[in-house]
């Protein structure tokens, strides 16, 4: 073979070998491009809001509908504002940050979990209850739309209005509380919660937990049972000023 015959080859091969290269670098940015384009289209995911993690604090009740409230007692406030009327320590209507922070530990949640748990509420709460024309922090919470503030998969226990149903209150022990009347265990609590659950609810099913389970947890009596009565006083707010007055006592 002569020394052209072999230059020529030797080129040919490289030739080769330069357009191999450039189809496999064609390729590999035709896969980064669909994958940066895959990347883009995919949603951002927002925070579990209402409210993964303590709404008990101002959202307790389930299933209102997004209509401005009506009138409730004679005081003319719902069940479910004055439920959050306990956090407004300064009687102004708002809820803010420290004022939910503070009411939080007023009812025996310690201090850093309160702090978290206030973050949390007040941001998932805040803009779903601020009116369009309000100019104060997303953060505040308005007491007047706390009904719009709601998750499913919970008792059903106020009306559209945020007015409270006491037959539902009834209907949940009597279905429920098996061990004792008028009472239900830690067990018989999960169980309502499973059995309230609405299908493929899964903020809702993280909220009403998360409420239960710290109602459960701070108004327990010492047999280790959440009685009707106790829980009745949740959904008017009397509950936390009788836990923030066996608090002071220490």
């Amino acid at each position: 073979m002569g020394p052209a015959r072999m230059r020529l080859e030797t080129e040919q091969k490289e030739s080769g070998r330069d357009q191999t290269r450039v189809r496999q670098s064609r390729s590999s940015g035709s896969q980064s491009q669909r994958t940066m384009g895959a990347q883009r289209r995919l949603p951002c995911p927002g925070p579990a809001i209402p409210l993964l993690f303590l709404t008990l604090a101002v959202s307790f009740g389930g299933h209102l509908a997004a209509a401005e409230g009506g009138a409730g007692g004679a005081d003319g406030m719902t069940e479910l504002q004055k439920h959050a009327a306990f956090f407004d320590h300064d009687h102004d209507g708002i809820i803010t940050f420290d004022e939910t922070y503070q009411g939080l530990k007023d009812i025996g949640v310690e201090s850093v979990q309160a702090k978290v748990s206030a973050a949390l509420i007040n941001a998932g709460l805040g803009p779903k209850t601020k009116p369009d024309n309000a100019n104060s922090s997303s953060m505040d919470i308005y007491i007047v739309n706390i009904h719009k503030g709601i998750h499913g998969s919970d008792t059903g226990a106020y009306d559209a209005q945020g007015r409270f149903v006491p037959e539902k209150l009834d209907e949940m022990f009597t279905k429920h509380g098996k061990t004792v009347p008028d009472a239900m265990t830690k067990d018989e609590v999960d169980e309502m919660l499973k059995a309230n659950r609405e299908n493929m609810d899964f903020k809702g099913w993280l909220a009403a937990s998360s409420e239960w389970n710290l109602l459960y947890k701070l108004a327990k009596d010492k047999d280790g049972y959440l009685r009707k009565d106790t829980a009745r006083a949740v959904y008017d707010g009397s509950l936390f000023y009788q836990l923030a007055k066996q608090e002071k006592k220490g």
